[in-house]
């Protein structure tokens, strides 16, 4: 294996400090086309999410009355059961 010269190492050394002094320099900046691009994702994002209506309300309350028949069904199937022991 040969011995590195000398300005090979000085070669080397350069370049690593090139790299570390050029990194920093790297740092992410948003951009117009990037703030742009974070608006139209968060408006694709919240286009599927419905919005507070009548149609969203008047299911609710659907979904409400239904749980409430179930509960009522299961009591009364507790009733025939208890009244079926007796």
């Amino acid at each position: 294996m040969k011995p590195i010269r000398f300005n090979q190492r000085i070669s080397a050394f350069l370049l690593i400090s090139a790299c570390f002094i050029a990194l920093p320099g790297c740092q992410k900046q948003e951009g117009p086309m990037e703030k742009a691009g974070k608006e139209f994702d968060q408006a694709v994002e919240n286009f599927g999410q419905p919005k507070e209506g009548p149609v969203e309300r008047a299911g609710q309350a659907v979904d409400d009355a239904a749980e409430a028949a179930g509960q009522k069904l299961e009591q009364a199937g507790e009733h025939i059961q208890d009244a079926a022991k007796d």
